[in-house]
């Protein structure tokens, strides 16, 4: 329901404000501007989702042959001591903990290709398990809102921007992105588990917390000793490359038919991509045309303004567009993020600010469309509403980090 309003609220607001535009500005250009918009937007959802197709099929895929071999079971035996925490609607060592756990091992390494397709795969799963197929289960609201909540220790594109765009030093951004995103998802799984009633504190969990706090503050310090985006890239390839083979060689140990159970599972790849389509339509045109009206360059410009009345610093208004575009679009926050970086320069406050908040979570609207349209849901619950906490918690984060270490 929060879903349809907001689709609605895109058209609706982008119609006054382009009215307003021809009216008393003259604008007699908006709305053709607007509905060259949704052809171009309508084309790109068509794209994303036929380039989908062949990297769904690839992971999906390598899935079935974990499945098969019996891999996923016992990583999925493995793991739930600690995610069954977190998905108690899920039995102990269903295989959908595996696909849950590799989808999020993926994000992590910021490898989004690889991500995607893992999560369409635990979807799925998680579908098997809801009793009402077009309602959003507890576990689904979950798995959701740590996806959009963008949990990533490597942030490779963003360094490789920054690289591109000449910064003295492509990682400095890093620490205050894995502070903010790890701010972005705790924040995210609380809301979850207030509104579901988890309890999360219990042993599993806690331990967990305190092993992510040393694992991230290991990775800090290796960060600052090495101190070169290269070498992140490297290690990220390494260890997606090293799962590839690891399932492989399980299926040869397992004696399965290994190349018939790739193709097996890519078989689903196509049907996914194909299912996605008229969701991700939906909502590209919806925030196309939210954008091209000029909405939100008033709603950015209107923070500015009630900011400064209260007398507070403004400088992060600059880095605005690029947060609130990264909820509704991922390549239109890149696009933002470049352009800030273009404009006011890589190393400068706003320029950093801008990358840090594109890596401080996801984009929200995306996955939700995405994740949901491929198992056919239609009534999310409160998914939207703790997605976008998580979220806002993640350009709050990002805000305050950036004033902390380059203002």
């Amino acid at each position: 329901m929060v879903l349809n309003y907001i689709w609605i609220g895109f058209f609706v607001v982008a119609f006054i404000i382009a009215l307003v535009k021809v009216i008393f500005l003259g604008d007699t250009e908006i709305f053709t501007a607007i509905m060259n918009a949704t052809f171009d937007s309508s084309k790109t959802a068509f794209e994303i989702s036929l380039g989908l197709t062949g990297v769904l099929a690839l992971w999906l895929g390598i899935m079935k042959i974990g499945e098969n071999s019996g891999l996923i079971n016992a990583l999925a035996r493995f793991l739930s001591p600690v995610l069954c925490r977190l998905f108690p609607d899920i039995p102990k060592g269903h295989p959908v903990l595996g696909s849950i756990f590799m989808n999020m091992s993926a994000n992590m390494l910021g490898l989004d290709n690889a991500a995607t397709p893992l999560g369409l795969k635990a979807m799925k799963e998680l579908q098997e398990l809801n009793p009402k197929k077009d309602t959003a289960s507890n576990p689904m609201i979950m798995f959701l809102v740590i996806n959009t909540s963008g949990l990533i220790i490597i942030p490779i594109s963003i360094m490789v921007y920054r690289a591109q765009m000449g910064a003295a030093q492509p990682t400095d951004v890093f620490i205050p992105i894995l502070l903010s995103t790890f701010i972005s998802t705790l924040v995210g799984v609380i809301a979850v588990s207030i509104a579901q009633k988890i309890n999360l504190i219990n042993k599993p969990i806690l331990i967990l917390m305190g092993i992510i706090c040393l694992f991230f503050s290991g990775l800090i310090y290796l960060f600052l000793s090495v101190s070169r985006e290269d070498y992140s890239t490297l290690i990220a390839n390494i260890l997606l490359f090293s799962v590839i083979i690891l399932f492989i060689l399980t299926g040869v140990r397992k004696k399965i038919n290994v190349y018939d159970s790739f193709v097996e599972g890519a078989k689903e790849g196509f049907t996914t991509a194909v299912r996605i389509i008229p969701y991700l339509v939906a909502f590209l045109v919806g925030i196309a045309v939210f954008r091209t009206s000029g909405a939100m360059d008033f709603l950015v410009g209107g923070i500015g303004y009630i900011v400064g009345l209260c007398g507070v610093d403004t400088s992060f208004v600059g880095a605005l567009p690029t947060a609130l575009m990264k909820s509704l679009s991922g390549s239109g926050a890149n696009g933002l993020m470049i352009d800030t970086m273009k404009e006011l320069g890589p190393d400068s406050f706003v320029g950093r600010m801008s990358c840090v908040v594109r890596g401080a979570s996801d984009t929200t609207f995306y996955i939700l469309a995405v994740y949901f349209g491929s198992v056919g849901i239609t009534k999310t619950r409160n998914a939207v509403t703790c997605g976008l906490i998580a979220d806002f918690s993640g350009i709050i984060a990002a805000i305050l980090i950036s004033y902390l270490f380059f203002f």
